[in-house]
């Protein structure tokens, strides 16, 4: 199965695939999607209907264009230096992938995403600013998102500081109607409120308003992005699976993806030049969140170097992206010999990230539309945050965060879990040595994010691949919780989690409500509350989880443990 720009070779299941291309081209389902018809994924309509806003999202927002320019025009005009987007998940990721791919154009400030409750990268951030040349963007489409609210109270009371009764014109809110930061915005005068179209889904949104408005803040030329993603749109209406002529997109893509995760192949593995390597944190989040639920899932592995055939076992699918030639390596021809299932895709310049965009989230609806689940809902999602509020209630009364006994106490390393072993080594081994059938691993990191640490982590994924020949996908908290947390909790219960943790150097006081120095709450204490929260949801649907807590020297723990599994 080949078309210009992506090629299947499925080997054993492409029998299979082709069987539900008839039977979607049967169903009319992609007609459905278009239609907006939410019996495609589920009898009742609720969490669909008001979900399907991104179908004509490449349209809708080219006619905003001008709308956008009016606005941001002026602010760039300005001469800010840099702007900071605070924001989580959808409303977080497509910018960053923009300014990743793209960078920024002359002219135009460097953006910062700031999208976590990291106190370390915090100070950090607002320490560098010049703070008479920054813009901030406030994006959070419910306007109630916990660590965007928090985000902004910190800032604006900084800006207050800073810049007195001048701070409210560094301000623009993305949010969507009537939401409490459009209301919030409007009382306290800020320059601007961009609203959002509550029909599109924050993981779905990146061709809307919160991807769009950084992306242009960036100075990337819109217009170009979101005409390749309306082409892309407009080849899967006009196709529609044409008996005569099959058109090899996003439909087709997703009849492969629904197709293998049901015969155990759900393990999507990404492989991409350095270049697009940034696009991976968005299509984690998008597959992850969107096929994660009534026990089943779709996990991504992104990031990830492309091993020998030997080193995986038969629960993946490869999705390889390369930038111009259309032929495989080595490396991938072994893959294919192998057994392996793999998609090449090939990208022909940056403005075709619109266009994937948009073809991987028809793959995603029609993926889901397979596997008979909601892609438009994040159901476990709630557990946590139930969990999160509750230990943040108990702090701001009684100034602590539970407290756990360890199940082991060593030098620089306690250990929370089940386990007898003597040493955090052991535990770590014996805990990995638990893995059963298509089994993956997840780190979730509650750490500063410094290179010296995502190297250590890194060094630490590739001795667990090595070993036990599973799938290991790194998450920092609380950003995971955003993208891949519902599928941890929402999937058919694969997942080992192994939680890092540490103490903060240091702490930063969130104010109550801006403009006020009243303060019940730290960012240190709401990432405490956030891994703790998560970890007992897990627990409680029964997952297996265990927490390492450094201390001392963190990055040499890290590496410490690697080694510890390069030696068994």
């Amino acid at each position: 199965m080949a078309g210009a720009n992506i090629n299947f070779s499925l080997g054993i299941y492409e029998s299979a695939v082709i069987h539900t291309i008839k039977a979607l081209q049967k169903g009319r389902i992609i007609q459905r999607i278009r239609e907006q018809d939410y019996t495609v994924w589920k009898a009742k309509p609720d969490n669909i209907i008001n979900r399907l806003g991104w179908l004509n999202a490449p349209a809708d927002t080219l006619k905003q264009l001008s709308y956008i320019r009016q606005i941001l025009d002026p602010v760039i005009a300005e001469g800010y230096k840099n702007a900071v987007l605070l924001g989580m998940g959808g409303s977080s990721l497509a910018a960053e992938v923009f300014a990743k791919i793209f960078g920024r154009r002359d002219g135009y400030p460097d953006l910062h995403i700031i999208d976590t409750t990291d106190p370390f990268t915090i100070s950090r951030v607002s320490q560098e600013l010049d703070w008479t040349k920054t813009v901030f963007l406030v994006s959070s489409k419910s306007g109630t998102t916990l660590e965007t609210v928090s985000l902004f109270n910190y800032f604006y009371n900084l800006a207050r500081k800073k810049l007195g009764k001048r701070a409210g014109r560094h301000f623009l809110i993305i949010t969507d109607p009537d939401s409490p930061l459009q209301e919030l915005a409007c009382r306290m005068s800020l320059r601007h409120v961009f609203l959002s179209n509550p029909a599109v889904g924050g993981r779905y949104s990146a061709l809307s308003f919160p991807g769009i408005i950084p992306a242009a803040v960036l100075g990337i030329d819109i217009e170009s992005l979101l005409e390749n993603a309306l082409a892309s749109a407009q080849k899967e209406e006009a196709a529609l699976f044409n008996s005569a002529s099959l058109h090899l997109g996003g439909s087709v893509l997703g009849a492969v993806l629904g197709t293998l995760a049901k015969r155990g192949r759900n393990k999507l593995t990404f492989i991409s030049p350095r270049s697009w390597a940034p696009f991976g944190s968005w299509l984690e989040q998008l597959i992850a969140e969107s096929t994660g639920k009534e026990g089943k899932g779709i996990l991504p592995v992104c990031a990830e170097p492309l091993n020998a055939p030997a080193a995986y076992n038969n629960d993946r699918l490869f999705v390889i992206f390369r930038n111009k030639e259309n032929t495989n390596s080595p490396e991938v021809t072994a893959i294919i010999a192998a057994g392996h299932p793999v998609i090449t895709i090939r990208l022909q310049s940056k403005f075709h990230l619109g266009g994937q965009m948009f073809l991987w989230e028809m793959a995603t609806a029609v993926a889901s539309h397979i596997l008979s689940i909601n892609p438009f809902d994040q159901p476990d999602v709630e557990a946590t945050k139930i969990n999160v509020r509750r230990i943040i209630d108990l702090y701001r009364k009684e100034k602590k965060l539970p407290q756990e006994d360890a199940a082991l106490t060593a030098k620089d390393c306690r250990v929370y879990g089940f386990t007898t072993a003597a040493t955090p080594a052991a535990a770590l081994a014996d805990f990995l040595a638990g893995a059963k059938g298509n089994a993956y691993v997840c780190l979730q990191v509650y750490l500063k994010s410094t290179p010296a640490v995502n190297a250590a982590l890194l060094k630490l994924r590739a001795a667990i691949s090595k070993k036990y020949h599973r799938a290991v996908t790194i998450g920092y908290g609380p950003r995971y919780l955003h993208s891949t947390g519902q599928l941890h909790k929402g999937d058919a219960g694969q997942g080992l989690f192994i939680q890092l943790t540490a103490n903060d150097s240091e702490d930063l006081d969130i104010p109550d409500r801006p403009g006020s120095s009243d303060s019940t709450l730290t960012f240190g204490a709401l990432k405490s509350a956030q891994a703790i929260g998560d970890r007992q949801a897990l627990i409680k649907l029964k997952r297996k989880i265990i927490r390492f807590h450094l201390e001392r020297n963190i990055i040499a723990g890290i590496k410490d443990m690697a080694l510890s599994l390069q030696g068994n």
